[in-house]
């Protein structure tokens, strides 16, 4: 039920891509990222005051899952526009760079909320139950003030400007016709990440402390030092990704998390906390790092101005509902089959990288484009298209 409840903020983030996708194309990217922050922040502030159980029924159920649900719709256009404004304002040497420091905002949120919840866990049983869960949520709200008067102060992005009196259809329907096939690629690309994230994590700590005995804080530790890495790392991943190309340092990513599933739970019960943070660092800073530092650029490159924002979203939120909200809910499923075994995981978490692989071998290298020039997206494609026809 606990995942179930997780899970629920998810069902609407690929709606939520759609919406603020199509105003963002249609109108620009700045007023959708005011109101993406302004949803996310006030929905999870609320979920910090909401009443238990005890005092509303099944009614703080409903109040809580509505709380979830109107997150994700508003992070459902979160990761397109604040992409794009770090894209879109970038030289076309420097997107990698440039849009991995907007992917810091996961690790960096990461770190905050692990440590603060971390903390909360030294408290009394009691009073960590009562009122010490509410602290990490009701702390959201200075970094939501923080988030508006900043966004509030950005301009448009110089690519959108140039294309603003383009006469445009809605963006969606011309992603499902004109761009399809560079949809499904990165949905299939993303998938590696998001699994092996809410496999190594989310149903890891519920693994080991259900059926090794062990501290959620051992994982949760091993979480907040890695955020710290990863922060330090993604700007490295970005401006590599710019001199190399994306899909090498993709494809390194998930080669990663692949090979470092097998000896994920191995490793996990040696209850050794140094081997067990050398083990997540290496998977999720490093590994999930790699593929997470680029894949704004990644993504936002297979795309015209005219449907990017929606194009970068619904690949980012479609694969977090496929590949996020049901991995942890499927992989509690299969080891409870398995009678406790935690290779079935291991197993679905290594298919999913070797279809992203795949996703990726076939997906353009558009890393030398200029953005705001979208024949030569197209023409790009189109030639790929033709060369391997001719092979």
């Amino acid at each position: 039920m606990s995942f179930g409840s997780f899970a629920a903020g998810f069902l609407m983030r690929p709606l939520g891509a759609i919406v603020f996708g199509h105003f963002g194309d249609k109108l620009g990217r700045k007023k959708m990222l005011i109101m993406t922050v302004l949803i996310i922040g006030i929905c999870t502030f609320v979920i910090g005051l909401l009443p238990g159980y005890e005092q509303l029924g099944v009614l703080s159920v409903v109040l809580l899952l509505l709380a979830r649900l109107l997150q994700g719709f508003g992070i459902g256009g979160e990761f397109g526009g604040g992409s794009l404004v770090a894209l879109e304002n970038a030289p076309t040497g420097k997107r990698g760079l440039m849009g991995s420091f907007h992917q810091m905002g996961t690790p960096a949120g990461l770190l905050v909320s692990t440590g603060i919840f971390s903390l909360m866990q030294l408290l009394p049983e009691d009073d960590f139950f009562s009122w010490g869960w509410r602290v990490p949520f009701l702390l959201s709200g200075v970094f939501v003030l923080l988030a508006f008067v900043i966004r509030r102060s950005l301009p448009e992005t110089p690519a959108f400007e140039a294309d603003k009196d383009e006469v445009r259809s809605v963006p969606f329907f011309a992603l499902i016709r004109e761009g399809w096939k560079n949809l499904l690629l990165g949905i299939g690309a993303r998938m590696a990440d998001a699994v092996t994230y809410n496999i190594i994590n989310v149903f890891a700590i519920s693994f080991t402390t259900t059926y090794l005995g062990l501290p959620s804080t051992l994982i949760l530790v091993g979480f907040t030092i890695s955020a710290g890495v990863q922060m330090v790392l993604l700007p490295f991943f970005g401006s590599w990704s710019d001199r190399i190309g994306r899909r090498p340092i993709y494809l390194a990513g998930i080669a990663i998390c692949g090979v470092g599933a097998l000896f994920y739970f191995p490793i996990l019960q040696l209850n050794q906390p140094l081997s067990t943070w050398l083990i997540i660092v290496a998977l999720h800073a490093v590994g999930t790092g790699m593929m997470f530092s680029i894949q704004g650029a990644f993504f936002a490159e297979m795309f015209g101005t005219r449907m990017r924002y929606t194009g970068l979203g619904v690949v980012y939120q479609s694969s977090a509902l496929i590949g996020g909200a049901p991995t942890p809910a499927i992989a509690v499923a299969l080891t409870s089959v398995f009678l406790g075994s935690y290779w079935p995981a291991v197993i679905y978490l290594i298919a999913a990288c070797v279809i992203s692989a795949i996703c990726v071998l076939l997906a353009s290298e558009n890393s030398k484009l200029d953005l705001s020039d979208t024949s030569a997206i197209v023409t790009n494609n189109s030639a790929r298209k033709l060369a391997r026809a001719a092979r």
